[in-house]
């Protein structure tokens, strides 16, 4: 076989062997270079990344895995969608839920930064129950960092106070999920939880000066007990030595079933209503509201976790609604006075009241939220100071003359009204309520501050929380209020958020649950209310009190009513919330995919009809070519052998015996003719 030789060019003029040589492997290593592709490794949260990380004392690996950990903290912010309140094409709350824990488990900032981006989250996000499995994960996660690491420390640190917030929102919803009935099918997890809750109740000694995180703890616990159908702890500790006493369950023993929450207190939902008339515009609000001041006495012992719940609902409407923010303090100012009564005060010593300064310390809480995020500036300034003018504010913030003159009267519930009540009760010998609450006033005054830090249009209220504050740091010797100061101002001295350009004033960590009271109240009032309509929202029970004479019903039997058994409605197979009764939002969006779909249908059936047109057309003008090629072909034929008979006539046959039908006939005739020739031809 021949073959050619390309001859060989030097295009490099007259050079050396040597050198040439080395230019050619010079370029073939280049060549090599540039094919070889480089493998980019994701970036992923491992636990080699993590020891790694935590254990590297070289200062250029250090480096680097701090870059590549910013990176995965910009990829799971943007997953959490926090600058879009957890809503977008782009958010994937589960998956950066996770991230995030792992990410927690890195020291330093990267360890603050990933903790406040997940309290933060949990914060705003919407409730789906596909964040389930990921919710049990959390909540065993920050029960093991409390248990087994953080309450082991010597020192309190930042991180321990995040990690409280982030298991109260966790146990939060799970509550709220308990409500519905979707912790259905999650019983290895609930035991699972089981260990971590009772070795939660000895850490609690470890924080027992900081309420702040007491209180957080203690409702986990409650929580905890409530869901997994627990008995108290304290309730069943009875001696130290003798494990059989101590209550804990058999882990072994998977057959006992998960059972569904079936009572709900008044309390709760006039809560709930009164939100959805003030979401809604409803005019029903005024009578909502009486019946929910009739049932204030149910804030008890038994429905306390309800309780919470309640408050943070109505905290919520009373952000938008004055009527509503004068019974949210008409509420905290019964309860604390009831709780702080000679009587009650005496009750206290014997009995555990530890639920009753958890509510009030959660009121003030939500107090200070309204007094920043109210929607107007008249709603924080009523929620901070009463009705009280400006010309008095001297007086108001003078707390030394206050504990001179001996305890004062609650006159409201406002924040100012609360820290000169507190004030005026403290002594050495003084209740954990007293103690607890007014810890709980100074703490939010001094992060309500700060968060007011910069903001040049609150400067009035921000002048006034700063006076305050002020005002308590030169009055105040007791080094328990002293220290929830120091607390408050070491929290927030934390790490500036690094995901912000620095010509923009960066925010400080989140300070206050701005958010979860809506979530709670969107979600609970798809479970007890009916749907939005011209009906009114009062149930039936309402109805009928409202018909009979007030003389025939007094005031007392009210309250006597305590509890209502809900029945709960069937849950939809789909992984969402159950949502027995669309909101208007729900069933527009539903109505207009109905027109959308049957105007889809219409132009299909347009579209059908038209191609069935086109294929008719062109099979009509293939048939039309046809025959004028098969007109063409015959007459070629009869030029060609000078013969007029018919192509399908046989030989010996008469001319009278042919066929009747010609070429030269009508177009149905042809078209006989033409099928008839080519079945003989063929």
């Amino acid at each position: 076989m021949p073959f050619t030789r390309v001859p060989i060019i030097n295009r490099f003029g007259v050079i050396s062997n040597s050198y040439h040589e080395e230019l050619l492997k010079h370029n073939s290593k280049s060549t090599a270079e540039v094919n070889i592709e480089k493998s980019r490794k994701p970036l992923l949260v491992t636990k080699e990344f993590i020891r790694k990380f935590n254990d590297t004392e070289n200062p250029q690996d250090k480096k680097l895995l701090q870059d590549q950990a910013i990176k995965m903290l910009f990829r799971c912010k943007r997953r959490l969608g926090l600058s879009s309140l957890g809503v977008g094409s782009h958010v994937d709350l589960p998956a950066a839920w996770t991230e995030a824990i792992y990410l927690a488990q890195c020291k330093g900032e990267i360890q603050e930064e990933a903790l406040s981006m997940l309290c933060a989250s949990l914060d705003h996000a919407s409730l789906n129950c596909s964040h389930l499995t990921t919710l049990f994960f959390i909540a065993e996660s920050v029960l093991y960092r409390i248990c087994c690491d953080a309450s082991q420390k010597s020192y309190l640190y930042s991180s321990e106070i995040k990690l409280t917030k982030i298991g109260f929102l966790t146990f939060l919803r799970l509550f709220v999920y308990h409500l519905y009935g979707n912790l259905e099918g999650f019983e290895e997890q609930l035991i699972r939880l089981q260990p971590y809750l009772h070795a939660l109740y000895f850490c609690g000694i470890a924080y027992y000066k900081y309420p702040n995180m007491l209180s957080s703890m203690a409702f986990i616990q409650k929580t905890g007990e409530v869901i997994c159908n627990l008995k108290g702890f304290s309730e069943a500790y009875v001696d130290p030595n003798t494990k059989q006493d101590l209550g804990f369950p058999d882990m072994k023993d998977k057959s006992k079933t998960y059972s569904k929450r079936q009572e709900v207190s008044h309390l709760l939902w006039h809560c709930i209503v009164v939100w959805s008339c003030v979401h809604n515009h409803r005019s029903q609000l005024n009578e909502v509201l009486e019946h929910l001041l009739v049932h204030k006495g149910q804030i008890q012992k038994k429905f306390w976790l309800e309780s919470i719940l309640g408050l943070f609902v109505l905290g919520d409407a009373a952000k938008l609604n004055l009527s509503c923010l004068k019974v949210l303090m008409n509420l905290g100012k019964y309860f604390i006075s009831t709780c702080m009564s000679p009587q009650k005060q005496e009750e206290s010593w014997y009995i555990d009241s530890s639920w009753e300064w958890i509510i009030a310390y959660m009121y003030t809480v939500i107090l200070g939220d309204i007094c920043l995020h109210a929607a107007t500036s008249s709603l924080r300034k009523i929620a901070f100071m009463g009705f009280s003018d400006c010309e008095n504010l001297s007086e108001c913030l003078d707390l030394k003359n206050t504990k001179s003159t001996g305890p004062v009267e609650l006159k409201t519930g406002n924040f100012l009204d609360l820290l000169k009540y507190f004030s005026s009760q403290m002594s050495d010998n003084c209740c954990q309520m007293t103690w607890a609450v007014y810890y709980g006033l100074v703490y939010n005054l001094v992060k309500m501050t700060r968060e007011l830090y910069g903001d040049e249009r609150q400067d009035g209220l921000r002048n006034l929380l700063w006076k305050t504050l002020q005002t308590v740091k030169e009055d105040e010797k007791d080094t328990r209020i002293l220290n929830a100061i120091e607390i408050a101002e070491a929290e927030l001295n934390d790490t500036i958020n690094p995901f912000i350009c620095s010509t923009i004033k960066a925010p400080r960590n989140q300070t206050f649950f701005q958010y979860v009271g809506h979530r709670l109240a969107c979600a609970l009032s798809r479970l007890f209310l009916p749907p939005v309509g011209p009906t009114s929202l009062l149930l039936k029970r309402q109805e009928k009190e409202e018909k009979q004479p007030k003389y025939q019903k007094p005031k007392e039997y009210q309250i006597e009513k305590k509890v209502v058994h809900v029945s709960f409605r069937e849950r939809y197979p789909e992984k969402e919330i159950v949502r027995p009764y669309p909101d208007i939002l729900t069933r527009a969006d539903t109505a207009l995919r109905t027109i959308v779909e049957k105007q889809w249908e219409k132009e299909q059936q347009i579209r059908l009809r038209e191609e069935e047109t086109f294929l008719a057309q062109e099979r009509k003008q293939n048939r039309k070519e046809e025959l004028k090629h098969y007109r063409a072909m015959m007459k070629r034929r009869e030029e060609k052998i000078h013969k007029t008979t018919k192509p399908y006539v046989l030989p010996g046959q008469t001319p009278s015996e042919e066929s009747k039908p010609t070429i030269s006939s009508s177009s149905s005739n042809e078209e006989e003719v033409y099928s008839i020739g080519k079945l003989l031809y063929d």
